[in-house]
């Protein structure tokens, strides 16, 4: 007997659950007084891990001009020491 007869659904009928995420989208362009700037740590947190790492498109919902920026403006304030490269862990 298979899985799917087992638990009433007949062949080719999937019973994963699927989970109904809402549509992200870019902060930057649905406000366009917010500018993407090094200089300002606050506006930058959001889109680094607590390791340091850069959070991809996907995760932060960015359009991908934006998040090139945004990945620049890391960078810079990382050179500047106004964001960690790393967190130190022990």
């Amino acid at each position: 007997m298979r899985n799917s007869a087992r638990e009433g659904g007949g062949p080719g009928q999937d019973f994963r659950r699927r989970r109904i995420q809402r549509r992200k989208f870019c902060r930057f362009c649905e406000d366009p007084n917010l500018i993407i700037d090094y200089k300002e740590p606050k506006l930058l947190r959001p889109f680094i891990t607590e390791r340091g790492k850069i959070l991809s498109r996907r995760m932060t919902g960015n359009c991908a001009k934006h998040q090139r920026e945004v990945a620049v403006a890391v960078k810079r304030a990382r050179n500047m020491a106004l964001l960690p490269f790393v967190t130190r862990f022990s």
